[in-house]
């Protein structure tokens, strides 16, 4: 038995991408089925969002064994914190994602209440749009 997977991963989903697979023998379709199963939830986190995934069995001509073949695809969020305890990349990446969007334009930004939020100066704030606007080539 052959198994092929093909996956499109989508970058801008910040989270862990897994692809697990696993398989088991069983008396029966039904049996092998509900092994593979088994392994595949236990070894799933609790915070994962299954994106998808796939059973398919096979009964051996000789033996009349059945096997069982499962993938999983699923992501895996990392636990969200308050905003004020972001380290400085994560904050300039944020920063970064808003900018993009707006191409470029940091006059989008209330600055004061980006400093608040994060729990940091205007000025780190004027320094990372800054940083941010060289690093994609747009600073004037």
């Amino acid at each position: 038995m052959n198994l092929g997977v093909v996956l499109a991963v989508d970058k801008s989903l910040t989270a862990h991408k897994v692809v697990r697979a696993d398989f088991s023998s069983g008396k029966n379709k039904e049996d092998a089925i509900n092994k593979t199963l088994e392994k595949l939830n236990a070894i799933i986190p609790d915070r994962a969002k299954i994106v998808d995934f796939e059973v398919k069995t096979y009964t051996t001509p000789v033996t009349r064994r059945t096997y069982a073949v499962g993938v999983v695809v699923y992501n895996v969020f990392e636990q969200k914190k308050p905003i004020g305890e972001y380290t400085l990349k994560e904050r300039r990446k944020l920063i970064a994602m808003v900018l993009e969007a707006f191409n470029y334009n940091p006059k989008v930004l209330n600055i004061s209440e980006l400093a608040r939020v994060f729990g940091v100066s205007r000025d780190s704030i004027y320094y990372d749009i800054e940083q941010i606007l060289k690093e994609a080539g747009k600073s004037k």
